[in-house]
């Protein structure tokens, strides 16, 4: 059901990869919403993915962009500004990717060129996006800006490696630059920290399948889905949160608020009688 959030509005949308990914589900949520959109990926992405169909369903463009590319960014919003007409209302930066994680190399034994490409594709991206806007006077006043986080910026969670700290960086751009574009502008810059979430991009992630479980214990709501999420960025793209900017919330059904949980304590006690027993087999295995 539809209710016309965002009416008139046009927005940006980086990192709709296939029909797995949020940015994919936010922009087909802005679109039912009323929004004009422009959809951008990096060029590999673009041959790997099947953006060009989601921007035929959403009646629009894909604009190649490197997000890490300066000169690409001033293209890609010369590009989206020639389109709209002038400037736009929201931008969603659903970037983040980590070749350490992708080759399997541990946070303890990291390959730091491997690590810079993390944090200048996954972080620092979103502060060329925002730099190249500002000095271009490409967003509206009381435009909206979202990055898409993870509590592993906060908390360390086993196997998400540099992309922890890749976050962390991610949302001390969202509060610094915020403060900037909110002053001068009314723009308003937040990061949403959303569930884990089965994305093409998360599953490098080791051992999710069994994070998604954990998380979805903890959670007295359960695990917020990438549809979720994508109602969520459309309010917060809406006129319906103009007061809301430089924060890092939450979108993951209670999970960032709990210590452990009945569901959770549960599995770990099964488990835990295992491991007792096979300890003490184990012990006197070694004693005989």
């Amino acid at each position: 059901m539809a209710f016309n959030l965002l009416k008139g509005k046009k927005g940006l949308i980086f990192g709709a990869l296939n029909d797995k990914s949020i940015a994919w589900k936010v922009a087909e949520k802005a679109y039912e919403e009323g929004a004009e959109i422009v959809l951008t990926n990096a060029p590999f992405a673009l041959r790997l993915g099947d953006t060009e169909e989601l921007a035929k369903k959403c009646n629009t463009e894909v604009i190649s962009a490197d997000a890490t590319s300066v000169p690409d960014i001033e293209n890609l919003i010369d590009k989206t500004m020639e389109r709209f007409g002038g400037k736009f209302d929201f931008i969603l930066h659903s970037i983040g990717m980590s070749p350490n994680v992708r080759k399997g190399i541990t946070y303890d034994n990291l390959n730091y060129e491997y690590f810079l490409k993390t944090l200048d594709v996954s972080a620092l991206s979103f502060h060329k996006i925002l730099q190249v806007s500002r000095k271009k006077d490409a967003l509206n006043d009381w435009g909206s800006v979202i990055a898409l986080s993870y509590v592993a910026a906060q908390r360390t969670l086993y196997g998400y490696n540099d992309m922890a700290d890749a976050k962390s960086l991610l949302e001390s751009i969202a509060r610094s630059f915020g403060y900037i574009y909110g002053r001068e502008k009314k723009i308003r810059i937040n990061t949403i920290s959303q569930s884990p979430t089965p994305t093409t991009a998360g599953s490098g992630i080791m051992g999710l399948e069994g994070l998604m479980d954990f998380s979805n214990r903890m959670s007295p709501l359960g695990n917020a889905t990438a549809e979720e999420c994508a109602d969520y960025c459309v309010t917060m793209f809406s006129d319906l949160t103009k007061k809301i900017t430089m924060q890092n919330i939450f979108h993951d059904g209670g999970f960032s608020s709990m210590g452990m949980s009945r569901r959770a304590m549960e599995v770990y006690s099964k488990n835990l009688e295992e491991c007792l027993e096979f300890r003490d087999v184990t012990h006197k295995f070694e004693e005989f």
